[in-house]
């Protein structure tokens, strides 16, 4: 290994190891690579004491740098989370292999057969703050599309990414991988991140996953193809059809299930012809959201006032702004202008109305009467994400087995010339 108080050398050795790892697991048989994950599964539930402790450290460094409350849930671990992790990497190791799926497959006049064959992209830089399963979960889909990753995660959760890693590891030798499948950045000198994205020609994907300055840190330095979403400011419309009970129950969940995740709901838009917006204001006070509103709800509930800013802002927190629109084109327009294009929900008994919200909302994720925090790879049945992209290229929504992939042609003849 390369010094790591050099990071420019650093990075360029790790991603050395890591095409030749790419090369090794391209080719690999699916069984191989799925008895790989299952190994690592197991190696994280016999590691859980360690990867506790290493936690405990972390949770108790950040807690003395003051992270907010939604930053340590992020971060928190314990018995339970680990468990989920482990889940996750075995529902990976069930998927469907993408590598070498025909997309399509055509017969042209010369008889020249072409097909669009899935393949690896290579070698895949992850870059991510507070969530240490990030680091199963990457490595993971990563191995399992035929990838090799180099993992950089933030400095609030380096003890916890080492033990998580080093169970990985031991996990994925036992089952003959190359030793460099997934390798985690030893260093947490923010330089090491500028020598991932200046690493054209060693990395070919860089993925971030985190705060918002990061991200654009990411967009504005990166020479390397970058897979990203930006802010995570979610609604949910309750239309003047929807049932209040339904309507009550998802607002709640939205907000509160987990305050601190991508998919979390940071804006409630409400119909007038809506019966009864202020159960929705109370229900969301009395699970402990600290609740914004525009003038016409201030009026109705004597609610603190929203500013500008809340309309486009991602809390991560017990917090969500609430306003009143003019039915489900007030609500879309109102989306338009703040949304980030990540997740947006309608409740409605109406049909009609909910199939014009989900034609009309220019979302990664969409959803009609279920709550945003199903924005989830998990949830989608892809057994984990890499990320949630929000762009419109290459991969949207929750990223997977299918969007660490790319294609390329294949051509069988006959002895065309042309």
């Amino acid at each position: 290994m390369a010094d790591a108080e050099n990071p420019t050398e650093l990075i360029a050795e790790m991603g050395r190891r890591a095409r030749r790892a790419a090369a090794a697991l391209a080719g690999m048989p699916t069984a191989t690579k799925a008895a790989a994950l299952r190994a690592a599964a197991a190696a994280l539930r016999d590691a859980e004491a360690p990867i506790l402790a290493a936690n405990a450290r972390d949770m108790a460094a950040g807690a003395a740098r003051g992270l907010s409350a939604a930053l340590l849930d992020r971060l928190q671990l314990d018995a339970g989370r680990i468990a989920g992790m482990a889940a996750g990497v075995e529902a990976v190791a069930a998927l469907a292999d993408p590598v070498g799926q025909v997309i399509d497959r055509a017969e042209r006049p010369n008889g020249l057969q072409l097909s669009r064959v899935r393949v690896p992209i290579g070698v895949i830089g992850i870059i991510y703050e507070s969530r240490p399963n990030v680091t199963a979960d990457a490595a993971a889909l990563c191995v399992m599309a035929g990838n090799a990753a180099i993992l950089r995660g933030g400095s609030e959760a380096v003890h916890s990414n080492r033990a998580i890693h080093a169970a990985l590891a031991a996990g994925f030798a036992a089952a003959g991988l190359p030793a460099d499948a997934a390798q985690l950045v030893p260093t947490t000198d923010r330089a090491a991140v500028g020598a991932m994205l200046a690493a054209d020609g060693v990395i070919d994907l860089v993925v971030p996953r985190g705060g918002k300055s990061l991200v654009a840190r990411v967009q504005a330095e990166a020479r390397v193809p970058v897979l990203a979403h930006l802010d995570g400011i979610n609604h949910v419309y309750v239309d003047g059809s929807a049932d209040a009970a339904m309507a009550r129950a998802i607002v709640v969940n939205a907000k509160m299930r987990r305050t601190g995740i991508c998919g979390s709901m940071e804006t409630l838009l409400i119909d007038r012809a809506f019966a009864a917006p202020d159960a929705l204001v109370h229900a969301l006070a009395d699970a402990g959201c600290a609740v914004r509103g525009d003038a016409d709800i201030v009026a109705a509930t004597g609610i603190a006032p929203a500013t500008a800013e809340d309309w486009d802002t991602e809390y991560l927190d017990a917090i969500t702004s609430v306003a009143l629109v003019d039915g489900v084109e007030g609500a879309m327009a109102h989306i338009a202008r703040h949304g980030s294009h990540h997740t947006d929900a309608i409740v409605a008994a109406d049909e009609a109305v909910a199939e014009r919200f989900l034609a009309g909302v220019d979302s990664a994720i969409v959803l009609w009467n279920a709550s945003t925090q199903f924005a989830d790879g998990g949830e989608f049945g892809l057994g984990a994400e890499i990320g949630i992209a929000t762009g419109r290229l290459h991969a949207r929504g929750p990223v997977a087995l299918e969007g660490l992939t790319t294609y390329k042609w294949i051509g069988r003849g006959t002895g065309q010339v042309r």
